[in-house]
């Protein structure tokens, strides 16, 4: 047999470069950092939860590095990406995964509460985005992830704050696609469907007929791990993906087209 010339071997490794996980300490945005750092990535990161972050890194082995952070403080965003950059160098890869939800009838819901949710998923992340893209652009090279949802795609009830923000990452990801692909800076997303989390496995504790109807729209009958979405990411970060850009990769078992 023949030996795979490099460009095969390398095509999902991500030697040498830096990667920056907002909302990494836990659940899904835990699992896309472990999966970067095994392609070979250098990962930070970042959240709100210093003990979670800290716990993270710890039990990493040294593979994930912590640095809390608020992407709602708006003042400090631009401060945050550029201590990085000063102590890690370059980010190479960002990957907005930090999020938040409330769930309530929308009748009941505040303009507020709505603003809440818009601004961790849509303000946060872009105006974190706008400080690490320059920088990406200038080099002629990077990846800009974002992490949108069923949400984005199918109609949830009583999470409409959460279905604004989804949405709205599926245009955001065409629209800076179109300005920074020419500039050698790839932006996507992937949309986890049912995802076995803590979160999830809370959501619907107790509630058989909401467990009944996800399952029954799953067209794989089984929950996705954490781990499907961290590889869907690692593959688009990766030089395997490099003609693929403005799209949103469905990682859901069928979901989303489920009957």
């Amino acid at each position: 047999m023949s030996q795979l010339p490099p460009a095969f071997l390398s095509a999902f490794r991500l030697d040498g470069k830096t990667a920056l996980v907002t909302g990494g300490g836990s659940g899904i945005g835990l699992a896309i950092a472990q999966c970067l750092a095994a392609c070979g990535a250098r990962v930070v990161i970042a959240g709100r939860r210093r003990e979670a972050l800290e716990a993270a890194a710890s039990e990493s082995g040294g593979a994930l590095i912590a640095r809390p952070f608020d992407v709602t403080g708006m003042d400090g965003i631009a401060g945050f990406a550029t201590t990085l950059e000063q102590e890690f160098g370059p980010i190479d890869i960002l990957v907005n995964n930090a999020g938040t939800n409330i769930k309530k009838p929308f009748l009941d819901m505040t303009a507020a509460e709505i603003d809440s949710v818009l601004d961790v998923h849509v303000r946060g992340a872009l105006e974190l985005t706008r400080h690490i893209v320059r920088g990406q652009a200038e080099r002629g090279a990077g990846v800009v992830l974002f992490i949108a949802s069923m949400a984005s795609f199918i109609g949830l009830p009583q999470v409409m704050g959460y279905t604004a923000a989804k949405s709205a990452i599926t245009g955001i990801v065409r629209g800076l696609s179109a300005e920074f692909a020419p500039l050698g800076v790839r932006v996507n997303a992937v949309a986890p469907g049912w995802i076995d989390t803590a979160m999830f496995r809370k959501a619907t504790a107790g509630d058989p007929v909401r467990l009944d109807k996800i399952m029954g729209r799953i067209q794989a009958k089984h929950l996705g791990t954490p781990q499907d979405i961290g590889w869907a990411c690692a593959y688009l970060a990766a030089p395997a993906a490099a003609y693929v850009t403005g799209q949103t990769l469905v990682v859901d078992g069928g979901g989303a087209i489920g009957f």
